[in-house]
C-alpha cells in the first residue's frame, strides 16, 4: 500500500494514451513511478507517447496490464465498462493491483469485474482540460481531482493525487452522477452560452463580438464565484418584464429563444430565493415567459402542419 512520505515506486501501465493518459502518465513518471507499458494504436497516440512517455513500449491492453502494479485507464467513458470486463474475461487482472480510471461520471462500482479478481479500483477525475502537451503538466499543479475509492484505500487514492501534483476532493460513490452533472453544467454549458451570445451579437452586426464579451464574461464569472447570487444582474433579476419581452422579440424564430427562456426562468427562481424579487414580480415575469413559450409551440405546430 502507498504510504505518504515513504511511497513505494509502482510499475505503471497507461491504457489509452490520449490527451489525459499521456499527461497523467508523465506526471506519475515525474513522481518517480516506473512507466512500463502503454496502449495506443492511432498515429496521434504514438506521437503523444513519444513526446510525453518516451521509451514506453506500446502493446495490447492485456499484456500491458500484466506488467503493472498500477493500471491507469484513460479511455472514453463509453469504452470503460467494456474494457474492464474484457480484461477480466481474459484473466489479465492480478490480485493486489491498483486500477485507476479518470472518468468523472463513474465511481468504483464499474470496477466490479476487476474487484472480483482482487483488484482495488479507484476513480481519480482531474477537474482540468488537457491538450496532451508538456505544458499540461504544469496545469496539474494544484488542480482539483474528484476522488472516489473504497474507504480503506482513500489514503492511497489521495496520495496518488498529491503525487500527480493535484488536490484531492472526496466524492462519495452515490454522489458521483451529481458531481459530474454539476461540472458539465459549469463547463460544457458555459461554452454553449458563450458561443450563443457571440452568435447573436454577430447576427446583430456587431464586429468582433469577442472583444465585447471577454471583459464582461470574465467579470461575471469572477463575481459569481465570489458573491454567489449577489452577483445576479440584468433585467430578469430586476423584474423588468418590458426588457425581457424585447429580448424575446429579438430572438423569436431563432434557435436561441428556448435556451434564453430556460435561463431566464432559472435566473428568476434564483433571484426570488435570494430575496431580490417579490412573488408578484415573479408572476409577471413568468407570464411573459409562458406567453413566449406558447407562441413558440404554436409556431412549431403551424410549421409542422404546412409540411
Amino acid at each position: 500500500m502507498i504510504q505518504s512520505g515513504n511511497a513505494p515506486r509502482l510499475r505503471v501501465a497507461v491504457v489509452g494514451i490520449g490527451r489525459v493518459g499521456s499527461v497523467l502518465g508523465a506526471a506519475l513518471g515525474r513522481a518517480g513511478h516506473q512507466l512500463v507499458a502503454g496502449t495506443g494504436v492511432s498515429a496521434e497516440s504514438q506521437r503523444r507517447a513519444a513526446r510525453l512517455l518516451p521509451g514506453v513500449a506500446l502493446m495490447p491492453a492485456d499484456e500491458a496490464v500484466g506488467q503493472a502494479d498500477l493500471v491507469l485507464l484513460t479511455v472514453p467513458d463509453s469504452e470503460l465498462a467494456g474494457l474492464i470486463s474484457g480484461l477480466a474475461a481474459t484473466g489479465a487482472w492480478q490480485t493486489g493491483q491498483l486500477a485507476v480510471h479518470t472518468s468523472g461520471a463513474n465511481g468504483v462500482a464499474i470496477f466490479d469485474p476487476a474487484t472480483a479478481a482482487g483488484v482495488v479500483g479507484m476513480a481519480l477525475h482531474p477537474v482540468m482540460t488537457f491538450a496532451g502537451r508538456p505544458e499540461d503538466l504544469q496545469r496539474l499543479d494544484g488542480a482539483a481531482f474528484g476522488v472516489t475509492a473504497p474507504e480503506e484505500f482513500r489514503p492511497v487514492a489521495e496520495t496518488l493525487v498529491i503525487e500527480l501534483g493535484g488536490e484531492p476532493v472526496w466524492v462519495p460513490e452515490s454522489a458521483r452522477p451529481g458531481y459530474h452533472a454539476a461540472l458539465s453544467m459549469g463547463s460544457n454549458h458555459l461554452v454553449t452560452l458563450v458561443n450563443d451570445s457571440r452568435d447573436v451579437l454577430a447576427a446583430a452586426g456587431v464586429e468582433n463580438p469577442t472583444r465585447l464579451l471577454a471583459p464582461l464574461l470574465s467579470a461575471s464569472l469572477d463575481n459569481a464565484l465570489r458573491l454567489a447570487d449577489d452577483a445576479l444582474t440584468g433585467p430578469v433579476s430586476r423584474g423588468d418584464r418590458g426588457t425581457l419581452e424585447a429580448h424575446i422579440h429579438a430572438l423569436r424564430g431563432t434557435a436561441y429563444l428556448q435556451p434564453y427562456l430556460a435561463m431566464a426562468l432559472r435566473t428568476m427562481q434564483r433571484a426570488h430565493a435570494a430575496g431580490r424579487l417579490t412573488r408578484q414580480q415573479c408572476a409577471d415575469l413568468l407570464e411573459g415567459i409562458d406567453e413566449a413559450e406558447g407562441d413558440e409551440a404554436e409556431g412549431d405546430q403551424a410549421e409542422g402542419g404546412s409540411r
